[in-house]
């Protein structure tokens, strides 16, 4: 049983799809997504600087341009079928949405634009931040955050939870963090997943308003709760009420392991989830796909499921 999963913001590195480019039908794929984007995702998937692909405008849709492009070059190696399910993290829930047939391509990628548009403009109104917290006892943790006016923002599992709020909290939380704990800043330019970001999710949710989702044809894990979602309307309604709501990416990989999960690949821009996954879901295997090259141990993963 393979899943299928989707990195989140913050995954994105300079030049990360130059490898993928060398494929003219590649490039014209990508050039195409970011035109429903209204943005040059090429240049900014190759010869863009760290500075501008951290742009909350830009990250959200390259991420999940780069998400359709590895599965589009997957699935064109292996049946679609043999996978089963398929997750996203954050933003990466975009991606899953048009990978299981929740949202075409094209209306993923209008979307999303609009999703990192309204929050790079709700992160402008305050100075906030995200900080990935290591290590330490939850229970204190959670009560740091209230004492400090700080978010608990991804429950990524794993030992692993991202915390956001006011950059002076954050700092605060740095110079103290709880015992056994490590806080380490993340490049990223707002308090996403909080209260911060609930101007975006009135966009965002005007915005859904104009398309017409279908039901899922792969098994989809929501970030809400972990639970598996039937219905490609209830899943765009999750999508949008995510934007200021937490990522439960602990209770997703629960879930992978009570449904008997075996196998789990990551589209680009690939490494985070798998680097969870082989801490919280011991012996079961992984691939990162982070370039062509990758392609061929993911389709003998797939393969070897069935």
């Amino acid at each position: 049983m393979i899943v299928v999963v989707a990195p989140g913001q913050g995954s994105q590195t300079p030049g990360f799809l130059e490898p993928w480019l060398a494929d003219p039908d590649q490039r014209a794929l990508l050039a195409s997504l970011g035109d429903a984007a209204g943005t040059d995702l090429v240049s900014h998937g190759t010869t863009s600087d760290a500075e501008t692909i951290r742009d909350t405008a830009v990250a959200q849709p390259l991420i999940v341009a780069a998400g359709i492009l590895t599965a589009r070059a997957l699935f064109s190696r292996v049946d679609r079928s043999a996978v089963t399910g398929v997750a996203g993290h954050s933003v990466g829930e975009f991606t899953a949405a048009a990978v299981s047939g929740v949202l075409t391509d094209v209306d993923a990628l209008e979307l999303v634009a609009e999703r990192g548009r309204a929050m790079a403009d709700a992160a402008a109104l305050v100075e906030t931040g995200m900080s990935a917290v290591l290590g330490g006892d939850e229970a204190e943790l959670l009560a740091r955050l209230d004492a400090l006016g700080l978010s608990p923002a991804n429950y990524n599992g794993g030992g692993q939870i991202v915390v956001a709020g006011e950059t002076t909290a954050l700092a605060e939380l740095a110079a103290a963090p709880p015992a056994k704990s490590r806080v380490v800043p993340l490049q990223v330019a707002g308090a996403f997943h909080t209260r911060f970001m609930q101007p975006a999710v009135e966009r965002l949710r005007t915005a859904a308003a104009g398309i017409t989702p279908t039901d899922p044809t792969l098994t989809l894990w929501t970030n809400h709760d972990g639970a598996t979602v039937e219905s490609g309307a209830r899943f765009v309604e999750l999508l949008v009420g995510q934007v200021s709501s937490p990522v439960r990416w602990d209770a997703t990989m629960r879930s992978f392991a009570d449904a008997g999960v075996t196998g789990i690949v990551e589209l680009a821009p690939a490494g985070a989830l798998t680097g969870l996954a082989k801490r919280a879901l011991r012996g079961v295997p992984s691939v990162a796909v982070k370039t062509p090259d990758d392609l061929q141990a993911a389709v003998d993963l797939i393969e070897g499921a069935e």
